[in-house]
Protein backbone atom coordinates (compact mmCIF):
# COMPACT_ATOMS: atom_id res chain seq x y z
CA UNK A 1 0.00 0.00 0.00
CA UNK A 2 2.29 2.80 1.11
CA UNK A 3 4.73 1.94 -2.30
CA UNK A 4 2.06 3.49 -4.36
CA UNK A 5 2.39 6.58 -2.10
CA UNK A 6 5.85 7.04 -2.12
CA UNK A 7 6.04 6.68 -6.02
CA UNK A 8 4.13 9.66 -6.32
CA UNK A 9 6.76 11.92 -4.42
CA UNK A 10 9.84 10.13 -6.10
CA UNK A 11 9.68 13.25 -8.25
CA UNK A 12 11.40 16.70 -7.04
CA UNK A 13 9.28 18.94 -5.06
CA UNK A 14 6.61 17.12 -4.49
CA UNK A 15 6.78 16.73 -0.81
CA UNK A 16 7.46 20.57 -0.37
CA UNK A 17 4.70 21.55 -2.12
CA UNK A 18 2.16 19.08 -0.45
CA UNK A 19 3.60 19.97 2.93
CA UNK A 20 2.96 23.64 2.31
CA UNK A 21 0.01 23.45 1.06
CA UNK A 22 -1.51 21.06 4.47
CA UNK A 23 -0.25 24.33 6.15
CA UNK A 24 -1.97 26.66 4.63
CA UNK A 25 -5.13 24.55 3.77
CA UNK A 26 -5.79 24.61 7.85
CA UNK A 27 -7.08 27.84 7.80
CA UNK A 28 -10.40 26.84 6.02
CA UNK A 29 -10.99 24.50 8.76
CA UNK A 30 -10.43 26.93 11.19
CA UNK A 31 -11.49 30.12 10.72
CA UNK A 32 -15.30 30.40 10.41
CA UNK A 33 -15.32 28.14 14.08
CA UNK A 34 -12.81 30.47 15.27
CA UNK A 35 -15.06 33.38 14.44
CA UNK A 36 -17.93 31.69 16.41
CA UNK A 37 -16.19 31.14 19.41
CA UNK A 38 -14.24 34.58 19.15
CA UNK A 39 -17.46 36.59 18.81
CA UNK A 40 -19.78 34.41 21.51
CA UNK A 41 -17.16 35.14 23.99
CA UNK A 42 -16.42 38.98 23.44
CA UNK A 43 -19.98 40.29 21.85
CA UNK A 44 -21.82 37.67 23.97
CA UNK A 45 -24.25 36.87 20.96
CA UNK A 46 -23.93 33.41 18.99
CA UNK A 47 -26.35 34.89 16.57
CA UNK A 48 -24.16 37.58 15.29
CA UNK A 49 -21.46 35.12 15.59
CA UNK A 50 -23.21 32.94 13.46
CA UNK A 51 -23.85 35.65 10.64
CA UNK A 52 -20.11 36.94 10.87
CA UNK A 53 -19.05 33.50 10.00
CA UNK A 54 -22.20 32.46 7.29
CA UNK A 55 -21.12 36.20 5.33
CA UNK A 56 -16.79 34.34 5.42
CA UNK A 57 -18.40 31.37 3.74
CA UNK A 58 -20.46 33.32 1.60
CA UNK A 59 -18.09 36.01 0.47
CA UNK A 60 -15.29 32.73 -0.25
CA UNK A 61 -17.67 31.44 -2.63
CA UNK A 62 -18.52 34.27 -4.40
CA UNK A 63 -14.56 35.42 -4.51
CA UNK A 64 -12.84 31.77 -4.49
CA UNK A 65 -13.98 31.20 -8.05
CA UNK A 66 -12.27 34.52 -9.06
CA UNK A 67 -9.45 34.38 -7.20
CA UNK A 68 -9.10 30.99 -9.07
CA UNK A 69 -9.72 32.36 -12.59
CA UNK A 70 -6.99 34.46 -12.05
CA UNK A 71 -4.46 32.10 -10.86
CA UNK A 72 -5.13 30.46 -14.11
CA UNK A 73 -4.55 33.43 -16.38
CA UNK A 74 -0.98 34.64 -14.16
CA UNK A 75 -0.27 32.07 -12.27
CA UNK A 76 -0.11 30.58 -8.76
CA UNK A 77 2.16 32.80 -7.35
CA UNK A 78 1.40 36.05 -8.68
CA UNK A 79 -1.91 36.02 -7.81
CA UNK A 80 -2.08 34.00 -4.33
CA UNK A 81 0.52 36.54 -2.84
CA UNK A 82 -1.40 39.45 -3.16
CA UNK A 83 -4.45 37.53 -2.11
CA UNK A 84 -3.27 36.03 0.79
CA UNK A 85 -1.86 39.60 1.72
CA UNK A 86 -5.20 41.10 1.44
CA UNK A 87 -6.89 38.03 3.21
CA UNK A 88 -4.88 38.36 6.08
CA UNK A 89 -5.21 42.49 6.20
CA UNK A 90 -8.96 41.77 6.10
CA UNK A 91 -9.23 39.20 8.73
CA UNK A 92 -6.59 41.08 10.51
CA UNK A 93 -9.48 44.27 10.82
CA UNK A 94 -11.67 41.56 11.85
CA UNK A 95 -9.89 40.80 15.04
CA UNK A 96 -9.31 44.82 15.86
CA UNK A 97 -13.51 45.35 15.73
CA UNK A 98 -14.23 42.49 17.80
CA UNK A 99 -11.57 42.78 20.56
CA UNK A 100 -12.34 46.81 20.28
CA UNK A 101 -15.65 46.55 20.41
CA UNK A 102 -16.33 48.37 17.17
CA UNK A 103 -19.65 48.50 15.62
CA UNK A 104 -21.32 45.20 14.76
CA UNK A 105 -21.84 46.56 10.90
CA UNK A 106 -17.80 46.76 10.94
CA UNK A 107 -17.52 42.64 11.59
CA UNK A 108 -19.54 41.91 8.02
CA UNK A 109 -17.64 44.33 6.05
CA UNK A 110 -14.07 42.91 7.33
CA UNK A 111 -15.55 39.44 6.87
CA UNK A 112 -16.05 39.77 3.40
CA UNK A 113 -13.12 41.04 2.97
CA UNK A 114 -11.93 37.16 4.11
CA UNK A 115 -13.29 35.45 0.93
CA UNK A 116 -10.07 36.63 -0.85
CA UNK A 117 -8.33 33.28 0.30
CA UNK A 118 -7.21 31.65 -1.88
CA UNK A 119 -7.73 28.15 -2.29
CA UNK A 120 -4.51 26.61 -1.75
CA UNK A 121 -6.29 22.65 -2.23
CA UNK A 122 -7.04 23.42 -5.85
CA UNK A 123 -3.63 24.85 -6.63
CA UNK A 124 -2.23 21.68 -4.81
CA UNK A 125 -4.15 19.66 -7.14
CA UNK A 126 -3.17 21.83 -9.93
CA UNK A 127 0.64 20.74 -9.34
CA UNK A 128 -0.23 16.89 -9.65
CA UNK A 129 -2.07 17.34 -12.67
CA UNK A 130 0.70 19.14 -14.17
CA UNK A 131 2.93 16.66 -13.19
CA UNK A 132 0.80 13.06 -13.74
CA UNK A 133 -1.63 13.90 -15.99
CA UNK A 134 -0.37 11.28 -18.67
CA UNK A 135 -0.27 8.54 -15.87
CA UNK A 136 -3.96 7.76 -14.25
CA UNK A 137 -2.27 5.33 -11.57
CA UNK A 138 -0.23 7.92 -10.03
CA UNK A 139 -2.62 11.17 -10.34
CA UNK A 140 -5.43 8.89 -8.37
CA UNK A 141 -3.18 8.26 -6.03
CA UNK A 142 -2.04 12.05 -5.46
CA UNK A 143 -5.72 13.11 -5.31
CA UNK A 144 -6.56 10.57 -2.93
CA UNK A 145 -3.35 11.60 -1.00
CA UNK A 146 -5.09 14.89 -0.90
CA UNK A 147 -8.11 14.22 0.14
CA UNK A 148 -6.77 12.56 3.13
CA UNK A 149 -4.99 15.58 3.67
CA UNK A 150 -8.52 17.51 3.81
CA UNK A 151 -9.91 15.48 6.47
CA UNK A 152 -6.63 15.79 8.71
CA UNK A 153 -7.09 19.26 8.20
CA UNK A 154 -10.79 19.13 9.46
CA UNK A 155 -10.22 17.39 12.10
CA UNK A 156 -7.23 18.89 13.44
CA UNK A 157 -8.27 22.16 12.55
CA UNK A 158 -11.23 23.04 14.40
CA UNK A 159 -9.67 21.54 17.50
CA UNK A 160 -6.90 23.72 17.52
CA UNK A 161 -8.63 26.82 16.82
CA UNK A 162 -11.54 26.47 19.55
CA UNK A 163 -8.47 24.91 21.94
CA UNK A 164 -6.76 28.65 21.63
CA UNK A 165 -9.93 30.46 21.49
CA UNK A 166 -11.25 29.39 24.63
CA UNK A 167 -7.56 28.95 26.69
CA UNK A 168 -5.37 31.58 25.76
CA UNK A 169 -7.63 34.54 24.18
CA UNK A 170 -10.36 34.91 22.36
CA UNK A 171 -8.93 35.91 19.20
CA UNK A 172 -6.07 32.98 19.29
CA UNK A 173 -7.92 30.79 17.19
CA UNK A 174 -8.35 33.70 14.12
CA UNK A 175 -5.04 34.51 14.94
CA UNK A 176 -3.53 31.33 14.65
CA UNK A 177 -5.25 30.82 11.07
CA UNK A 178 -4.09 33.83 9.97
CA UNK A 179 -0.43 32.49 10.43
CA UNK A 180 -0.79 29.16 9.27
CA UNK A 181 -2.12 30.80 5.94
CA UNK A 182 0.97 33.44 5.82
CA UNK A 183 3.39 30.80 6.32
CA UNK A 184 2.00 28.06 4.03
CA UNK A 185 1.30 30.24 1.27
CA UNK A 186 5.00 31.96 1.35
CA UNK A 187 6.31 28.02 1.52
CA UNK A 188 3.96 27.07 -1.48
CA UNK A 189 4.99 29.84 -3.79
CA UNK A 190 8.39 29.68 -2.99
CA UNK A 191 8.32 25.86 -4.67
CA UNK A 192 9.06 27.61 -8.04
CA UNK A 193 10.13 24.15 -10.03
CA UNK A 194 6.84 22.30 -9.79
CA UNK A 195 4.56 25.10 -10.58
CA UNK A 196 2.33 24.65 -13.14
CA UNK A 197 3.33 26.99 -16.24
CA UNK A 198 0.63 29.21 -17.57
CA UNK A 199 -1.20 27.33 -20.24
CA UNK A 200 -1.51 29.00 -23.35
CA UNK A 201 -5.25 28.93 -23.78
CA UNK A 202 -5.53 31.22 -20.54
CA UNK A 203 -5.51 34.59 -21.63
CA UNK A 204 -8.20 33.26 -23.92
CA UNK A 205 -10.20 31.81 -22.11
CA UNK A 206 -13.30 34.30 -22.42
CA UNK A 207 -16.34 32.02 -20.27
CA UNK A 208 -16.29 31.06 -16.68
CA UNK A 209 -15.38 27.06 -16.29
CA UNK A 210 -18.89 26.65 -14.99
CA UNK A 211 -20.57 26.89 -17.59
CA UNK A 212 -19.62 23.66 -18.51
CA UNK A 213 -22.74 21.13 -18.35
CA UNK A 214 -20.64 18.06 -16.50
CA UNK A 215 -19.07 20.86 -13.56
CA UNK A 216 -22.29 21.89 -13.03
CA UNK A 217 -23.63 18.33 -11.94
CA UNK A 218 -20.43 18.22 -10.20
CA UNK A 219 -20.98 21.52 -8.33
CA UNK A 220 -25.22 20.21 -7.36
CA UNK A 221 -23.60 17.09 -5.98
CA UNK A 222 -21.42 19.00 -3.97
CA UNK A 223 -23.87 21.14 -2.38
CA UNK A 224 -25.66 18.14 -1.30
CA UNK A 225 -22.58 16.66 0.05
CA UNK A 226 -21.63 20.11 2.25
CA UNK A 227 -25.18 20.34 3.42
CA UNK A 228 -24.69 16.67 4.55
CA UNK A 229 -21.54 17.77 6.51
CA UNK A 230 -22.84 21.30 7.79
CA UNK A 231 -26.34 19.19 9.13
CA UNK A 232 -24.30 16.22 10.45
CA UNK A 233 -21.82 18.49 12.33
CA UNK A 234 -25.13 20.68 14.02
CA UNK A 235 -27.09 17.51 14.15
CA UNK A 236 -24.44 15.72 16.15
CA UNK A 237 -23.38 18.06 18.68
CA UNK A 238 -27.41 19.03 19.27
CA UNK A 239 -27.70 14.86 19.90
CA UNK A 240 -24.58 14.32 22.42
CA UNK A 241 -26.25 17.61 24.28
CA UNK A 242 -29.69 16.24 24.80
CA UNK A 243 -27.81 12.73 26.02
CA UNK A 244 -25.35 14.94 28.62
CA UNK A 245 -22.60 14.08 26.56
CA UNK A 246 -21.89 17.36 24.64
CA UNK A 247 -17.71 16.75 24.84
CA UNK A 248 -18.73 13.36 23.10
CA UNK A 249 -19.38 15.16 20.04
CA UNK A 250 -15.80 16.06 18.93
CA UNK A 251 -14.67 12.35 19.77
CA UNK A 252 -17.86 10.96 17.24
CA UNK A 253 -17.70 13.49 14.85
CA UNK A 254 -13.81 12.85 15.10
CA UNK A 255 -14.93 9.50 13.78
CA UNK A 256 -16.92 10.17 11.02
CA UNK A 257 -13.70 12.40 9.65
CA UNK A 258 -11.69 8.64 10.28
CA UNK A 259 -13.77 6.76 8.23
CA UNK A 260 -13.20 9.19 5.32
CA UNK A 261 -9.63 9.36 5.96
CA UNK A 262 -8.80 5.89 6.18
CA UNK A 263 -11.55 4.77 3.10
CA UNK A 264 -9.76 7.60 1.25
CA UNK A 265 -6.46 5.87 2.01
CA UNK A 266 -7.15 2.22 0.83
CA UNK A 267 -8.83 3.80 -2.35
CA UNK A 268 -5.83 5.49 -3.57
CA UNK A 269 -3.66 1.94 -4.08
CA UNK A 270 -6.51 0.96 -6.31
CA UNK A 271 -6.48 0.40 -10.05
CA UNK A 272 -9.43 1.35 -10.82
CA UNK A 273 -11.06 0.22 -14.34
CA UNK A 274 -14.57 1.53 -15.64
CA UNK A 275 -16.42 4.38 -15.85
CA UNK A 276 -15.54 7.55 -13.68
CA UNK A 277 -18.93 8.72 -14.21
CA UNK A 278 -20.48 5.21 -12.89
CA UNK A 279 -18.47 5.44 -9.81
CA UNK A 280 -19.18 9.46 -9.14
CA UNK A 281 -22.92 7.85 -9.12
CA UNK A 282 -22.30 4.91 -7.13
CA UNK A 283 -20.46 6.51 -4.64
CA UNK A 284 -23.51 9.71 -4.15
CA UNK A 285 -25.69 6.34 -3.96
CA UNK A 286 -23.60 4.78 -1.07
CA UNK A 287 -23.60 8.02 0.58
CA UNK A 288 -27.32 8.39 0.60
CA UNK A 289 -27.88 4.63 2.04
CA UNK A 290 -24.94 5.34 4.57
CA UNK A 291 -27.77 7.91 6.03
CA UNK A 292 -30.04 5.65 6.72
CA UNK A 293 -28.61 3.98 10.06
CA UNK A 294 -28.25 7.74 11.43
CA UNK A 295 -31.99 8.42 11.53
CA UNK A 296 -32.87 4.58 12.95
CA UNK A 297 -29.78 4.47 15.66
CA UNK A 298 -30.76 8.13 16.90
CA UNK A 299 -34.67 7.31 17.41
CA UNK A 300 -34.14 4.56 18.83
CA UNK A 301 -30.80 4.65 21.29
CA UNK A 302 -30.51 6.99 23.86
CA UNK A 303 -27.89 7.25 26.36
CA UNK A 304 -23.66 6.67 26.25
CA UNK A 305 -25.32 3.70 24.18
CA UNK A 306 -26.65 6.13 21.94
CA UNK A 307 -23.72 8.08 21.34
CA UNK A 308 -21.51 4.56 20.89
CA UNK A 309 -24.30 3.42 17.68
CA UNK A 310 -24.02 7.06 16.52
CA UNK A 311 -20.42 6.76 16.31
CA UNK A 312 -20.19 3.11 14.48
CA UNK A 313 -22.90 4.55 12.21
CA UNK A 314 -20.85 7.47 11.30
CA UNK A 315 -17.55 5.61 10.62
CA UNK A 316 -19.69 3.58 8.34
CA UNK A 317 -21.23 6.61 6.95
CA UNK A 318 -17.70 7.80 6.15
CA UNK A 319 -16.44 5.34 4.17
CA UNK A 320 -17.79 6.60 1.11
CA UNK A 321 -17.03 10.21 1.07
CA UNK A 322 -13.09 10.32 0.57
CA UNK A 323 -13.52 8.14 -2.49
CA UNK A 324 -16.81 10.25 -3.72
CA UNK A 325 -14.67 12.98 -3.47
CA UNK A 326 -11.57 11.84 -5.14
CA UNK A 327 -13.64 10.53 -8.48
CA UNK A 328 -14.95 14.50 -8.20
CA UNK A 329 -11.44 16.00 -8.42
CA UNK A 330 -10.46 13.44 -11.08
CA UNK A 331 -13.55 14.31 -13.19
CA UNK A 332 -13.22 17.95 -13.34
CA UNK A 333 -9.30 17.44 -14.31
CA UNK A 334 -11.46 15.71 -17.23
CA UNK A 335 -14.07 17.76 -18.15
CA UNK A 336 -12.70 21.52 -17.55
CA UNK A 337 -9.81 22.70 -19.97
CA UNK A 338 -6.34 22.46 -18.53
CA UNK A 339 -6.58 26.38 -18.72
CA UNK A 340 -9.25 26.81 -16.45
CA UNK A 341 -7.98 23.62 -13.88
CA UNK A 342 -7.84 26.30 -10.74
CA UNK A 343 -11.39 27.99 -11.33
CA UNK A 344 -13.25 24.52 -11.99
CA UNK A 345 -11.79 22.69 -8.97
CA UNK A 346 -12.48 25.95 -6.69
CA UNK A 347 -15.92 25.95 -7.95
CA UNK A 348 -16.60 22.22 -5.91
CA UNK A 349 -15.17 23.28 -3.04
CA UNK A 350 -17.43 26.75 -3.15
CA UNK A 351 -20.60 24.72 -3.92
CA UNK A 352 -19.47 22.34 -1.07
CA UNK A 353 -19.04 25.37 1.02
CA UNK A 354 -22.58 26.94 0.12
CA UNK A 355 -23.77 23.47 1.10
CA UNK A 356 -22.29 23.44 5.04
CA UNK A 357 -23.95 26.99 5.29
CA UNK A 358 -27.02 25.72 3.94
CA UNK A 359 -27.25 22.30 5.83
CA UNK A 360 -26.05 24.16 9.33
CA UNK A 361 -28.56 26.39 8.72
CA UNK A 362 -31.43 23.80 8.14
CA UNK A 363 -30.81 21.31 11.12
CA UNK A 364 -30.25 24.10 13.00
CA UNK A 365 -34.01 25.06 12.38
CA UNK A 366 -35.41 21.29 12.25
CA UNK A 367 -33.30 20.57 15.52
CA UNK A 368 -35.00 23.59 17.83
CA UNK A 369 -38.33 22.67 16.33
CA UNK A 370 -38.29 18.74 16.45
CA UNK A 371 -35.68 17.67 18.02
CA UNK A 372 -31.93 16.03 17.93
CA UNK A 373 -33.19 12.98 16.61
CA UNK A 374 -35.35 14.23 13.84
CA UNK A 375 -32.37 16.51 12.73
CA UNK A 376 -30.69 13.23 11.03
CA UNK A 377 -33.54 13.28 8.39
CA UNK A 378 -31.74 16.34 6.96
CA UNK A 379 -28.26 14.89 5.98
CA UNK A 380 -30.81 11.97 5.03
CA UNK A 381 -32.54 14.42 2.17
CA UNK A 382 -29.55 16.04 0.99
CA UNK A 383 -28.08 12.85 0.38
CA UNK A 384 -30.86 12.01 -1.76
CA UNK A 385 -30.47 15.18 -3.41
CA UNK A 386 -26.87 14.29 -4.03
CA UNK A 387 -27.90 10.93 -5.31
CA UNK A 388 -30.57 12.30 -7.86
CA UNK A 389 -28.76 14.53 -8.75
CA UNK A 390 -25.94 12.64 -10.05
CA UNK A 391 -28.31 10.00 -11.62
CA UNK A 392 -30.11 13.15 -13.55
CA UNK A 393 -26.75 14.18 -15.03
CA UNK A 394 -25.07 11.08 -15.46
CA UNK A 395 -25.68 11.50 -19.31
CA UNK A 396 -23.95 14.93 -19.11
CA UNK A 397 -20.75 13.47 -17.08
CA UNK A 398 -20.35 10.55 -20.14
CA UNK A 399 -20.97 13.31 -22.64
CA UNK A 400 -18.61 15.42 -21.11
CA UNK A 401 -16.08 12.84 -20.95
CA UNK A 402 -16.53 11.46 -24.27
CA UNK A 403 -16.06 15.19 -26.07
CA UNK A 404 -12.92 15.22 -24.04
CA UNK A 405 -11.44 12.06 -25.16
CA UNK A 406 -12.22 12.94 -29.13
CA UNK A 407 -11.02 16.19 -28.96
CA UNK A 408 -7.44 14.72 -27.30
CA UNK A 409 -7.46 12.26 -30.10
CA UNK A 410 -7.99 14.91 -32.61
CA UNK A 411 -5.00 17.22 -30.95
CA UNK A 412 -3.18 14.33 -31.11
CA UNK A 413 -3.62 13.36 -34.09
CA UNK A 414 -2.88 16.86 -35.27
CA UNK A 415 0.26 17.52 -33.62
CA UNK A 416 1.42 13.85 -35.08
CA UNK A 417 1.04 15.00 -38.43
CA UNK A 418 2.40 18.47 -37.94
CA UNK A 419 5.45 16.96 -36.47
CA UNK A 420 5.79 14.18 -39.70
CA UNK A 421 5.43 17.70 -41.87
CA UNK A 422 8.38 19.39 -39.75
CA UNK A 423 10.52 15.95 -40.35
CA UNK A 424 10.46 15.49 -43.36
CA UNK A 425 8.06 11.81 -42.75
CA UNK A 426 7.75 9.24 -45.64
CA UNK A 427 4.52 11.28 -46.98
CA UNK A 428 6.83 14.46 -47.50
Amino acid sequence: MLSSYRQIFAAPGTLAFSSAGLIARLPISMTGIGIVTMLAQLRGSYGIAGAVSAVVALSVAALGPQVSRLVDRYGQRRVALPATGLTVLAAAALLLCAHYGAPDWTLFVCAAGVGMMPSTGSMVRARWAHLYSSEPPRLHTAYSFEAVVDEICFIVGPILSIGLATSVFPEAGVLCSGIFLTVGILLFTAQRRTEPPIHPGAHRAGRSAIHSSGLQVLVLTFVATGAIFGSVEVVTVAFAQEQGHTALASLVLAVYALGSCLAGVVFGTLRLKGSMAGRFLGGNAVMAASMVPLVVVAALVDGTAGLVALGAALFVAGLSISPTLITAMALVERLVPAAQLNEGMTWTTTGLALGVALGSSVAGWVVDGSGAAAGYWVPLAAALFGALTALAGLARLRAGLVAVATADGAAATAAEAAAGSATGGPEA
